[in-house]
């Protein structure tokens, strides 16, 4: 090895193995490509390796850059951990915070939140990525993942931030045009506004009823990977939808959507997902708790 690898070119030499290109790592960083690639050339001149196979269609890892990839990643997690530990002993986070959430509720209550964060903790520098899949916190580096639903992998650290449920519901338009439905037996002759959003399963609700937990097969003519689109579409009279109590709320309240099968409910509680624990994270300790009396207060 001829000099010490630079912290920088890790972090950037890890951005460009898990995009697999030099555009979309510059594009991510502000960067130009050309800077991006000479960063990544003096690592491997640092570390007397190649660490990455070049062509003109992809980028992938060579087995050395593997290894390297690997001890990467815990020296800037270890880092990152160093700083939110020395931030926390002078009463303040500070630094990067990246988050993800899905498009619905990244937009309409994550985004908020975090605006109102940056006010009260202005060390803080925030990112939110909108993502409609799931995502490798630890790969990615990201330090939270802001979801809805109770599937939690046992792999990762969860805390609940609210209480939610998913509702059936649809335009009084589309209930008088094609009835309203009596059981859950009967869905099966309406049109279902299905959504294959992240982890949930696709064209499959599963319900909490009367009798306990039951699963209903559902199918239309419309679906789509995006529930602010399904949201739209019900309320354009196009079907019947499961979406979550905060997001329909207000259409609830003002009439523009009418609660079908009420005795029926998905339990789809608000999650922080993280990878390390919160006394461990000055600036992941703060998010988590400020989101939770955010949500609380709204749902």
């Amino acid at each position: 090895m001829n000099n010490l690898p630079s912290l920088h070119d890790l972090n950037v030499f890890l951005l460009v193995a898990r995009r697999c290109s030099f555009s979309a790592a510059a594009d991510e960083l502000g960067m130009s490509a050309g800077f991006v690639s000479k960063r990544v050339r003096a690592l491997e001149q640092d570390l007397n390796l190649r660490l990455l196979h070049r062509t003109t269609r992809s980028v992938t890892l060579t087995e050395e850059g593997e290894r390297v990839s690997a001890w990467a990643q815990q020296l800037l997690y270890q880092v990152s951990q160093l700083g939110d530990e020395i931030y926390a002993w002078q009463g303040e986070p500070k630094g990067l915070l990246r988050v993800v959430s899905s498009p619905g509720l990244g937009r309409r209550m994550v985004a908020p939140a975090l605006a109102e964060l940056a006010v009260r903790y202005p060390g803080l520098d925030i990112r939110l990525d909108i993502q409609d899949r799931l995502v490798d916190l630890m790969e990615e580096g990201v330090d939270l993942d802001i979801r809805v639903g109770n599937d939690i992998s046992p792999h990762v650290i969860a805390k609940p931030l609210a209480k939610n449920h998913r509702v059936l519901c649809a335009s009084p338009g589309y209930l008088q045009a094609r009835g309203t439905p009596e059981t859950l037996a009967d869905l099966g002759q309406h049109d279902c506004l299905v959504i294959k959003e992240r982890d949930h399963p696709f064209g499959v609700w599963n319900l909490i009823g009367p009798r306990g937990p039951q699963t209903v097969k559902v199918a239309g003519s419309l679906s789509t990977n995006n529930g602010e689109i399904a949201r739209q579409w019900c309320l354009d009279g196009r079907g019947l939808l499961l979406r979550s109590r905060w997001d329909v709320k207000d259409d609830l309240q003002a009439g523009r959507l009418v609660q079908v099968l009420a005795e029926y409910a998905q339990p789809a509680d608000i999650w922080a997902v993280h990878t390390s624990p919160l006394l461990s994270s000055a600036k992941v300790r703060v998010t988590v708790e400020f989101l939770g009396d955010y949500f609380r207060q709204r749902c």
